[in-house]
């Protein structure tokens, strides 16, 4: 397929859009304190995972039921269950912010999502290409991104050291309990890895797009069939342990506080970010054509991690901390990029 120049350089832009958007998805949370983490979570869930893609699915998708019905069972019990599982992972995710900050957070998931979004995928699903040159470059490229994903995580080590003494004030009004680094490293790598289940289900739930197209779908609509039914199973974890949170800390009130219009404002805007990062760049991928996979997805993760290390910089997430915690910091940055464009370049191998 041959595509316009305009048309390339619209994909490109969509596709940097969407990785600043999920880059920067997270920060209101710096400004929530006043409600419980289970009150903004299940604000944020709702409209990111089931009022949005409801709605792109319905308007995008014609009759999205008959749609449902014309696949085997098997591959909505695939998308489901996959979307399912990454449910925890949202829930990781979105405990590690509170715990390590947004830069840091969204720098080990992105980076683990990565690494391990097309080992794992492959390994599972065509362990053949492992052996062959694709697979070689998706596994160097794997390497480099764990190294990089190193590098993050002593310089979070070493900035926890150093910001000991102010913690609680650098935090503000960061909404959700303070934790060690050490567990906020454990959830994030949590949330990386189930990030790469959600790459399994979607691969899977292929059927689903091609049935959407027979019924007179666009492929973006297609893939905002399988989002749909990925991301509200995935809400539905989300939606239960926010609930279970609510009961058991009597929170549930906090959304009758006064003056909380702007609560509702910052966490409606967390949800339209980051829904908006996904149905954007699922707009963007047919524009960029073949290329897609090679100059689209790493462009985003690029723009994201620069997007969500420049946001936490600017919200001093970084301050009082020495100068060789950054300089740590900047050099996993610098490896996980490469990482990116390694397997980039890979997807052209195939």
């Amino acid at each position: 397929m041959i595509v316009s120049a305009p048309t390339l350089a619209s994909g490109v832009g969509c596709a940097v859009a969407a990785g600043v958007m999920c880059g920067i998805f997270a920060l209101p949370m710096k400004y929530l304190g006043r409600w419980a983490w289970e009150n903004v979570w299940a604000i944020f869930i709702l409209v990111s995972c089931v009022l949005m893609p409801l709605g792109i699915a319905c308007g995008t998708v014609p009759d999205v039921p008959r749609v449902l019905g014309a696949v085997p069972p098997r591959t909505i019990a695939t998308a489901c269950g996959m979307g399912f599982a990454w449910g925890f992972g949202a829930i990781m995710f979105g405990q590690g912010v509170s715990a390590v900050g947004i830069a840091m957070s969204n720098t080990l998931v992105l980076a683990i999502s990565a690494s391990l979004g097309s080992f794992l995928p492959m390994s599972l699903l065509a362990p053949e290409r492992l052996h062959q040159p694709q697979g070689h470059a998706v596994i160097a490229g794997t390497l480099v991104g764990i190294a990089g994903i190193a590098c993050c995580g002593y310089a979070g080590a070493m900035r926890e050291r150093s910001q000991r003494n102010d913690a609680a004030a650098l935090r503000g009004t960061m909404v959700g309990k303070a934790r060690s680094f050490s567990v906020g490293l454990l959830l994030c790598a949590g949330a990386g890895l189930l990030s790469a289940v959600l790459n399994i289900g979607y691969s899977e739930a292929q059927p689903l797009l091609h049935s959407a197209m027979r019924h007179g779908a666009s492929s973006f609509g297609g893939s905002n069939a399988i989002w749909l039914l990925m991301l509200t199973s995935g809400a539905v974890p989300n939606l239960v342990f926010c609930g279970y949170l609510m009961a058991k800390n009597r929170t549930w009130g906090n959304y009758g506080l006064a003056n909380s219009r702007s609560l509702y404002g910052l966490t409606i805007l967390m949800g339209l970010l980051w829904g908006g990062d996904i149905f954007l760049y699922g707009f963007a991928s047919p524009k960029i054509g073949r290329l897609g996979p090679a100059i689209g997805w790493p462009l985003k993760l690029i723009a994201g991690l620069i997007a969500a290390n420049a946001a936490g910089y600017l919200i001093g997430e970084w301050k009082r901390t020495t100068l060789w915690a950054r300089r740590w910091m900047g050099l996993g940055l610098a490896v996980m990029l490469a990482a990116i464009l390694v397997l980039g370049w890979s997807s052209t191998l195939g």
